[in-house]
Order: C-alpha cells, then sequence, then structure tokens
C-alpha cells in the first residue's frame, strides 16, 4: 500500500499522525522554491503542525526549479509524505511518525511555468519561501518574460510582476518573501538582486514602488539536522513498521529552529509560529545565524573531510571515533566558541556547543559526512574564515584543531578524475565525489602544478579565498606542515598525533 489521500484510512493511527480530511480543503497560502528535504522536514513541518491546531488553515504549493526529473513521486502520493521525528529532546527519547499534508501540489517550472504564474495572481497567497542551495541567490541578468526564467531571483521577480499586474496596486497584494538560503542576509540579498532585475527588465517605476512598499523580503536562518532519505535497508524497515509505502519519507532529529528577521507584520503573516516554539520572528536573529553557522555548520564542514578520508560515513559513527570526538569537542569549545565574531557571550556560546554534541550523537539519523562536503569550499569560506581570523585577532595564535581541518580539507579536494562532468577524490583507494563548484579549480590545481607547491598554491591564492590568509603569519606553514603529516602518515595517525600533542601541551 503506497502513502495516499485515498489510502489514509488504512494506516494505524497508534503508530502514525495522519491528517483530517477537511485539512485538504485549505487554501493555498505558501508558494515555495525548492523540493528538499531541509523544507519539507522545517517550514514545511511548522506549516503542517499549525494546520493540526487550526491555526494557519494554509497549504504550500511547490515550485521544482531544477531541470532534473519530475513531479511523479509527489503526484503518486498525492504530495503526502511521512516525517519521522528520531532523537532525545529534554532528556526523552522521540520517536514520532507524521504524515504531512503541508503540500498541496508540486509544479515544474520547466513543464508548466503558467500555472506557478496562475498561483501568484491568488489573493489567498501570502508568503514565498525558498531554499535553493548557496549558489541559487545569484545575479544573472536575464529577461522575466522567460519560459521560464533561468535564475530563482527572476523566477520570483516575474511572478511578483505578474501579481502587481493582475491584483494592482494594494497593500493586500504584498507578500512575506522569506529565504532560507545558508548564506548571510539572505533575505535581502534576495532583494537587492530582485530590484537590480527589475531595473534591467526596464520594469515600471509604480510596480517597483509598490512591491518595495508593500513585499516583505526578510532574512532567515534554518537549523535541523534533516538528512533525506533513509537508504534502501532502512527504508524498508520504517515501511514495515508503518505499514505503508513512501517514496518521500524523511527523518529529522527532534531539535529545530526557523528564525525569521521580521516585524509585526511578519509575525502575524506567520501565524504558524504560535504552532511551535521552534518557529521565532524577531527584528534582530544574528545571534541564532552566529551560534548555529560557526558551532554546529562550522564543526560539520571543519569535520567532514577528516571522517570522509578517514572512512567513516555517518556523523553518528564519527561520534563512536575518540579522537573524532575529541576534535569536535577542541574545536567547538576551543576555538570556534570564543572567537565567534559576534556579541554572544561563551557560557551561551558553550551550552549551545553541549547540544551539537547531543544533536551529533543521535542514533537515529544517518546523516553522512559526504553529503556535508557538498560545496566544501563555499562553507569554509563563509562559515569558517570570519572565525579564524577573529581568533588570530583576539589571541595572536593559530588554532591547532581549524588549521588540522584546513588541511584536510586540501587533501580532500585533490581532484583525482573527471568524468562525464564529474569530478572525483581518491584516498587510500577510496574514490568520492567532489560535489563542489569549485571542483574543476581544484583538478587545475592538482593536475598542473607540482604537489609539493599544492598547499601554498591554493592558500595564497586570495581571489579563490576573498582574504589574504598571510595576514595570520605561521598559518599557511602551519597547514602545509599538517597537510604532509596525513600525507605521510595518513589521516588516522595525523590526528591522532595531533590531540596527543595538544593534550601534552596542557
Amino acid at each position: 500500500m503506497i502513502l495516499s489521500k485515498e489510502n489514509l484510512k488504512s494506516i494505524d493511527t497508534a503508530k502514525v499522525i495522519v491528517p483530517a480530511e477537511a485539512l485538504f480543503g485549505l487554501p493555498e497560502k505558501v508558494l515555495q522554491f525548492g523540493t528538499g528535504v531541509l523544507l519539507r522536514g522545517l517550514p514545511d513541518y511548522f506549516v503542517d503542525k499549525a494546520n493540526r491546531q487550526g491555526i494557519f488553515n494554509g497549504r504550500i504549493v511547490i515550485v521544482k526549479s531544477t531541470g532534473n526529473g519530475d513531479t511523479a513521486d509527489f503526484d503518486n502520493q498525492d504530495s503526502l509524505y511521512t516525517i519521522g521525528v528520531r532523537g532525545i529532546e529534554e532528556g526523552k527519547n522521540v520517536e514520532e511518525n507524521i504524515v504531512s499534508s503541508a503540500i498541496s501540489r508540486v509544479i515544474s517550472a520547466e513543464q508548466d511555468w503558467a500555472a506557478i504564474l496562475e498561483v501568484a495572481k491568488s489573493p489567498e497567497l501570502k508568503i514565498v519561501v525558498s531554499n535553493t542551495t548557496e549558489v541559487g541567490i545569484q545575479l544573472v541578468n536575464e529577461p522575466v518574460t522567460g519560459n521560464p526564467p533561468a535564475s530563482f531571483p527572476a523566477k520570483l521577480l516575474a511572478a511578483l510582476y505578474e501579481r502587481y499586474k493582475v491584483l494592482g496596486n494594494t497593500a493586500d497584494a504584498g507578500l512575506v518573501i522569506i529565504a532560507t538560503e545558508l548564506i548571510p542576509e539572505n533575505g535581502k540579498k534576495l532583494e537587492a538582486i530582485v530590484y537590480e532585475l527589475a531595473t534591467y527588465n526596464k520594469l515600471e517605476d509604480e510596480f517597483i514602488s509598490w512591491s518595495k512598499a508593500n513585499n516583505i523580503f526578510c532574512n532567515s536562518l534554518v537549523d535541523r539536522i534533516v538528512p533525506g532519505k533513509p537508504d534502501a535497508a532502512k527504508l524498508a524497515e520504517l515501511e514495515t513498521e508503518l505499514g505503508y509505502e513512501d517514496q518521500l519519507l524523511i527523518l529529522a532529529e527532534p531539535y529545530r529552529l526557523w528564525a525569521v528577521e521580521g516585524n509585526q507584520k511578519v509575525s502575524e503573516t506567520l501565524s504558524f509560529m504560535q504552532a511551535d516554539k521552534g518557529l521565532i520572528v524577531k527584528p534582530d536573529i544574528e545571534i541564532y545565524r552566529e551560534l548555529k553557522v560557526r558551532l554546529l555548520n562550522g564543526t560539520h564542514t571543519l569535520t567532514s573531510g577528516i571522517a570522509c578520508l578517514s572512512g567513516i560515513d555517518t556523523v553518528k559513527n564519527g561520534m563512536d571515533n575518540a579522537d573524532i570526538v575529541n576534535f569536535v569537542e577542541q574545536v567547538m569549545r576551543k576555538e570556534i566558541a570564543p572567537a565567534i565574531p559576534y556579541e554572544v557571550s561563551l557560557d551561551e556560546a558553550l551550552v549551545f556547543a553541549g547540544t551539537v554534541i547531543d544533536r551529533f550523537a543521535n542514533p537515529h539519523i544517518k546523516h553522512l559526512w559526504l553529503s556535508i562536503t557538498m560545496q566544501y569550499a563555499m562553507k569554509l569560506k563563509i562559515r569558517v574564515l570570519p572565525v579564524l581570523f577573529n581568533y588570530h585577532t583576539l589571541n595572536n595564535s593559530i588554532p591547532p584543531f581549524i588549521t588540522f581541518g584546513f588541511a584536510a580539507f586540501l587533501h580532500f579536494m585533490r581532484t583525482s578524475k573527471q568524468e562525464g562532468g564529474k569530478y572525483y577524490g581518491s584516498y587510500n583507494g577510496q574514490e568520492y565525489l567532489i560535489n563542489d563548484d569549485s571542483a574543476p579549480y581544484f583538478y587545475a590545481k592538482t593536475t598542473e602544478i607540482d604537489q609539493a607547491d599544492y598547499v601554498e598554491e591554493v592558500l595564497n591564492d586570495t581571489e579563490f579565498w576573498g582574504a589574504d590568509l598571510n595576514e595570520i603569519p605561521g598559518f599557511i606553514e602551519v597547514v602545509q606542515n599538517d597537510y604532509d603529516n596525513i600525507l605521510e602518515n595518513g589521516i588516522t595517525a595525523a590526528l591522532e598525533d595531533l590531540n596527543l600533542k595538544l593534550k601534552a601541551v596542557k
């Protein structure tokens, strides 16, 4: 039995929370760009929870923007999917299965752009949410008349313009637009690009004035580990337990935070925040971003290369390795927490670091280290570089664990093979995919220069890093030493050596 609206009546409600029939008739209030698991496991989770409590009373239309695949998985299941919440919350084990009915339908931008524009015209629509990855919010000068436009900002502008033409110059037609991409000032960057595109397209001044007065672009921060669809064996086990098939099933940890930067109007529009303490609307959310991006994401990023090179597949399995655990704890507590480039108390940072340790060790979540290396270079620049520079400013010294993380990154990114437009690295005879826009850069560095010069070539490239790493005297030399140690003795021995040396210094 496949999960579908028709089959809900056959599901054991002792095991699964299922939606009431009335929820399927709710109006479409949210237009969401992105079908990814993070959106389905966080914003969509909040909407579904609120609907079940009779608070928000609205559903989500999802735009599938990429050309890969179709909407068949969603269509076959009436856009229903199961969220399996697994982990520890406030000292208690949590195991909850929820069939989410938050999504009304999924529309392919490539195949039915006109249908998306129809949604944009609806007076019922109140909110736009996006997660188009870190590289999605970029300016591409293009006409908004494309069918569809290529870039996400152009798609959004086309939708707003269509809405304005149909609903007119009224305040009620304005939307709350929330970006969740993992970049600083995500909403404001999106807003700037949209209006630059409006000028490029020579749209009327009246439209631009209406939009600036009535559409609110919000920065936001998302924080929940949602590793995605389980592997085949785990999925089969869960489907047996639940009593139905679900090709869209996702697992998520209990911890959840969606911090949205906004005013009273944003709070009122996001009425589903009343359903869960994990959704916060405040005029300033920077402290939440700094804690999450530095301590959770930054630690993930610094550890991912080490774990992958060590042959460790998941975050949980990494937390069964004493040297990895020591690295995670030391890099968070001794290097990142005291050097967060924002006014946050050390005690508050250390409390958050404690929750990160518990989340990493969640036995129910299979979060692959290799997945965390996606856009590895960009993540290192955004999440770690500011901490590195601030640590040096505060201490006039070099953080040894962060430095070791850079050395592991450089090993991981050495690109041994290009095939079918994809790039691969290899370590200890194991090949892995390098899923990073900078892979061609590293392929060139790997194949075209003397490998004795590799570390210096990359770390001295100020254009690549957007910063001069020589401003931290000795940093490049220490990374080179760690890199050489990994090269000569292997990642496991090098990490153990690092831990022993620093314990001996105490």
